[in-house]
């Protein structure tokens, strides 16, 4: 093969797809046949899709997505936007299936568990569990949050801000027609709740649910929110059933912790680069996930493996140019500077961040005609 692409989560199969429709010989390789559930993921943008347009991959997600047109936006005690943009609402497991049933033809598709890699300045090969052996020049590592691959590869992860997020995902009874609203985002009520946002949007016949709080999996809040999620929704946000009617959960709550991290010891490494989770980590709170990612991709299959392509070898030294890549880059500090301070100007109780945090409420008190100080900080 030219390329072979190890997991096959959205960066792993949009690099698939990019390099087969530029005729590579590409194979894919998939622990399993179908993707098993997994809580992420669940809400996309325009921008997003239009990345996957460019993977050949947009039309097939817009089909498997749930589209609407526009987020209410809840801060300091009241509606304050409407905006009409589309987003779309997903089942990340049921997305994946089906981006991977649009691969074109040409994708040699390998299911299985891996049990060696050995990486050269020219060929890699990756042994399965069962013998089989995928060969090609360059290795494309996508395996996401998995950790058994990169410490294999001798690569190590440098922890940014570890717990740094937990996001809560369950559906509610009621169905998207008994709401006014097309999704709805209501940010945390009090400073010190630690809570970002609930966001509420239609997946299929359904309203969908995440919520993102600082907070960690052991916390004994988590437990409390798992077991009675109502009674917890409706002390951290005693206005959203006043005004939206009663909410009800159907179903377990399920939580994901998130840990912001970035791969090291990645440089000087012949034969494979890392791409989207599997290099750095980001926060769901800002929607950057997916699009650094892809971004990733993008860059990598647009830019950089034609040019190496054309020349032999696979050596650091050429790899290199990806991670210099200065729109990658970019990308990678923006998604991790914001992914910091929307954390920081929740939590954080030095005076730079009391101050940061009176200056956005001042902006956002102007921006949507609030009352003077009927939301500022109080101590």
């Amino acid at each position: 093969m030219d390329v072979a692409v190890l997991g096959a989560g959205i960066a792993g199969i949009a690099a698939a797809s990019a390099l087969a429709r530029q005729g590579r010989r590409v194979a894919l390789i998939a622990q399993h046949d179908r993707h098993p559930p997994e809580f992420r993921a669940e809400k996309l943008g325009e921008p997003q899709m239009r990345l996957l347009d460019r993977m050949g991959l947009g039309d097939v997600a817009r089909k498997a997505t749930t589209p609407f047109d526009g987020v209410w936006l809840h801060r300091f005690g009241r509606i304050v936007d409407r905006n009409a943009k589309r987003e779309y609402g997903c089942d990340y497991a049921r997305l994946i299936d089906a981006l991977r049933g649009a691969l074109p033809d040409s994708v040699e598709r390998v299911v299985g568990r891996t049990d060696t890699i050995a990486t050269g300045p020219d060929i890699q090969s990756v042994t399965l569990l069962d013998g089989r052996v995928v060969r090609a020049r360059l290795l494309v590592v996508a395996t996401g949050l998995g950790e058994g691959v990169r410490r294999q590869l001798g690569l190590r992860r440098e922890m940014i801000s570890p717990s740094h997020t937990l996001a809560a995902g369950f559906t509610l009874t009621r169905p998207p027609a008994a709401f006014p609203f097309p999704s709805l985002v209501w940010t945390g009520e009090h400073f010190g709740d630690r809570v970002s946002y609930l966001t509420l949007f239609p997946v299929g016949d359904t309203v969908r649910a995440n919520l993102y709080v600082y907070r960690a999996q052991s916390d004994a809040w988590t437990q409390d929110f798992r077991l009675s999620p109502e009674a917890m929704l409706r002390r951290m946000m005693p206005r959203l059933e006043e005004t939206f009617g009663e909410i009800r959960v159907d179903g377990k709550v399920v939580t994901r912790p998130i840990d912001l991290y970035r791969v090291q010891d990645h440089a000087g490494r012949d034969g494979f680069v890392v791409v989207g989770d599997a290099f750095a980590t980001t926060c769901p709170i800002t929607g950057t996930g997916i699009d650094k990612a892809l971004t990733d991709v993008d860059r990598l299959c647009h830019v950089h493996v034609p040019a190496w392509l054309e020349t032999p070898g696979m050596a650091a030294d050429k790899l290199a140019g990806f991670y210099a890549d200065p729109v990658k880059q970019a990308r990678d500090r923006s998604a991790l500077r914001i992914s910091l301070d929307a954390r920081s100007i929740k939590i954080e109780t030095s005076l730079l961040w009391k101050l940061k945090r009176a200056k956005s409420e001042t902006v956002v008190r102007m921006l949507y005609r609030l009352p003077a100080n009927r939301f500022m900080e109080r101590r």
